[in-house]
């Protein structure tokens, strides 16, 4: 049989969320063989009641049993050998499934009797354990609430006995259930094997002892088999006991070792001094969350640190969240009006501050000495203990309170004012660069020595001497804000699409590429670095208004236009790949000069970056829309004008053929008036003159010839 599956007794005290999440595993896997045996039951009682039903008894039995690869057992459900062996067991009894006269006491002893003592006794046995089990998990939790909230000014020797050994009485019996809790399921593991395989062996032997089928070759055929069983049913049975004993074992020595843990407090703080050599922690911790303005709750959890990050899960969660990063941050005990313990611990930045409860004294410094060594990223050494040990006597400063965070990070805050370049941040911050600065190096996608906009640098004014110079000459008032009023929202009032988003300016900076797709994640990576760098934190907020001709950024309050982006100038648009409210675009600007230049700017937006950015996507679809349907409409206008003057021209030409004619016609009729009639061979003979009026059209050749006539 391959290996057993099994609850680890020892670390009942500590009752971490990963043993509470290993003991559901169990506890799920008791209930699939619950339901699994509660139908094996029926079907062999099926077999016990109805032996006129016999066929069909067996048959539903011979089904279940090739079922149970398909079962999901937690535990267990991969048993290669204990799979094989029922399938051989469900092609023996379809194979006897036409026999019909069994004698009922024989089926009651070898085949109803281990799956009904199983069922009723050891299964039942789980089920109360866990229900008390439950019970003395409720009276802890409730004792250590009531331990916990013991006031600090008004302190009863009384009230703190009792709460001390509440928690002392209610940890050992939850300690203690738990332990016969485990010890008892890792015993199910065992009895659920040989709780299947010995009612279907004493079914086998029934009907074959009472059948006398007289066959010799399935006699030797399956009497090794059976046998076979019986010794692994026997050896299971064997590791069963063995297990039971060393669990009992360890019972007993972790009763006796763990004595002086019950109580939530050391009696004798020399007998466990406090280790602040530590580079990871973890245990129940209570933490403070606000719940109003003034008003706040606590709430138990367990902590741990994993690498450089503070952790925090809860009883049934099956990983732990983030609570705050611990590096380069700053922990200190602090005095709390309701609670004892308390410790504080604030990001590097100053915006989150965590306040934790511990249950001792001693549990309070060892967390305080784990963060201080985490702060300084000793942990990422290879002798971790050894470089706290060295620095162990800063670490116990941080049990007094630290100065500002103002006056800690003073010296990293820059001196220069609006732009900042990139290569002159690094160096102003201090002769000992941090870990953070190395980050910022110059890439290929970025020009080197490129200044960083921080702050929306509007052209308002800029244009608001050139526009009063224009009011004051055409005698037309100037807008205040800056707005020419001529009707520059026209072009967006015809457009098809308006989007408006509330958006915050990051910065912009000049990029080298338009072409790679990395170009808007580099630009954000430098100016969120830089804003960390010289604790940039004030943003400007604006309505970004999409249109199908520009893109507008908007004073919320005065609703001016700060600055316009046409929309043929945006080149790409994307948003953060992890954080999806920032995004950014590239516009391809022309300098005064003639030379183009192209400038990347960065938002955050409250929606989703990349609505705006496939809002932007389509506006560019339906203008290059517009704009071909506007080149087919032109093009058709010009064919149209086109085949107008060719009318024209058509009809200028037959009027004149027509005159012509006409004009013919006249002079004629005047030269038989004027000249007599010719004799016959004769032919009359226009003159120059006449010729050279007769190619004269229009209503001058008109008029000559009436005269004539």
């Amino acid at each position: 049989m391959p290996g057993i599956e099994k609850l680890p007794i020892e670390e009942t005290l500590e009752d971490s969320p990963q043993t509470r999440s290993l003991l559901g595993v169990f506890e799920e896997d008791t209930a699939a063989i619950s339901n699994y045996c509660t139908q094996l039951y029926q079907a062999m009682h099926r077999i016990y009641d109805a032996q006129n039903e016999l066929s069909a008894a067996t048959h539903l039995t011979s089904r279940l049993l090739k079922e149970y690869d398909k079962q999901r057992f937690p535990l267990g459900g991969d048993d290669e050998v204990m799979s094989s062996t029922l399938q051989q067991f469900a092609k023996v009894i379809d194979e006897l499934s036409s026999c019909h006269a069994v004698l009922s006491t024989q089926l009651a002893d070898a085949m109803m009797f281990p799956v009904t003592q199983f069922k009723e006794r050891d299964l039942k046995e789980i089920l109360t354990l866990k229900e008390v089990f439950q019970i003395a998990s409720d009276d802890h939790d409730t004792a250590i609430n009531r331990y916990s909230r013991l006031s600090k000014k008004r302190d009863n020797d009384k009230l703190r006995a009792e709460a001390v050994e509440d928690v002392y009485t209610s940890r050992k019996k939850q300690h203690q259930t738990m332990m016969h809790y485990f010890c008892s399921l890792n015993t199910l593991q065992y009895k659920k094997k040989t709780a299947l395989l010995e009612p279907l062996l004493g079914y086998m032997q029934a009907q074959i002892s009472f059948f006398k089928l007289g066959s010799e070759n399935l006699t030797q055929q399956w009497e090794e088999f059976l046998g076979t069983i019986g010794t692994s049913v026997q050896n299971v049975r064997r590791e069963m006991e063995e297990e039971i004993g060393q669990m009992q074992q360890t019972i007993q020595d972790m009763e006796r070792s763990c004595d002086p843990l019950y109580a939530p407090c050391d009696p004798d703080p020399a007998h466990s001094p406090v280790c602040r050599n530590l580079t990871q922690k973890q245990g129940y911790l209570y933490i403070r969350n606000k719940t109003g303005l003034v008003s706040s709750s606590w709430e138990r959890q367990y902590f741990f640190t994993q690498g450089g990050n503070l952790m925090q899960q809860g009883r049934g969660e099956v990983a732990g969240g983030l609570v705050t990063d611990l590096d380069n941050c700053s922990v200190m005990a602090v005095d709390s009006d309701d609670r004892r313990f308390c410790f504080q611990v604030t990001s590097f930045d100053g915006k989150k501050v965590v306040t934790l409860q511990a249950e001792s004294r001693k549990d309070c410094e060892e967390w305080i000495a784990t963060i201080n060594n985490i702060s300084k990223r000793i942990y990422l050494s290879e002798n971790a203990e050894e470089l706290a040990a060295r620095v162990n006597q800063s670490a116990l400063e941080a049990v007094t309170p630290s100065p500002s965070f103002q006056q800690r990070h003073e010296s990293m805050r820059p001196s220069s004012k609006g732009r900042v370049g990139r290569a002159g941040s690094i160096s102003s911050v201090g002769s000992e660069p941090s870990p953070a600065l190395s980050v910022l190096s110059l890439d290929a996608l970025v020009a080197p020595e490129t200044p960083i906009q921080f702050d929306i640098i509007s052209p308002v004014s800029e244009e608001n001497s050139a526009q009063s110079k224009t009011a004051a000459q055409s005698g037309r008032r100037s807008n205040p804000f800056g707005e020419s009023g001529d009707g520059t929202s026209e072009d967006s009032e015809d457009s098809i699409l308006h989007q408006l988003f509330i958006v915050r300016f990051l910065g912009s900076m000049e990029v080298k590429t338009t072409e790679s797709g990395d170009v808007i994640s580099e630009t954000m990576r430098q100016i969120l670095a830089a804003r960390a760098i010289h604790n940039i934190f004030r943003m400007t907020e604006s309505h970004l208004l999409v249109t199908c001709d520009c893109l507008k950024l908007i004073d919320p309050q005065t609703q001016v236009t700060r600055l316009r982006f046409p929309l043929s100038t945006v080149i790409q648009c994307s948003s953060h790949q992890d954080n999806k409210r920032l995004f950014g675009f590239v516009l391809q600007q022309t300098g005064g000069r003639g030379d183009s230049r192209a400038v990347c700017y960065i938002f955050e937006s409250n929606d989703d970056g990349e609505k705006i950015c496939d809002s932007i996507g389509l506006a560019k679809q339906i203008a290059f829309h517009s704009e071909m349907d506007r080149k087919a409409s032109e093009k058709r206008k010009e064919q149209d004008k086109a085949k107008e003057k060719q009318q024209e021209e058509l009809s200028k030409q037959r009027q004149i053929e027509k005159d012509l004619e006409e004009q013919s016609r006249l002079i004629a009729a005047s030269s038989r008036t004027a000249n007599p009639p010719a004799t016959d061979g004769q032919f009359l003979v226009l003159s120059n003159s006449q010729s050279e009026d007769s190619d004269a059209g229009g209503e001058e050749g008109k008029k000559k010839g009436e005269s004539e006539a």
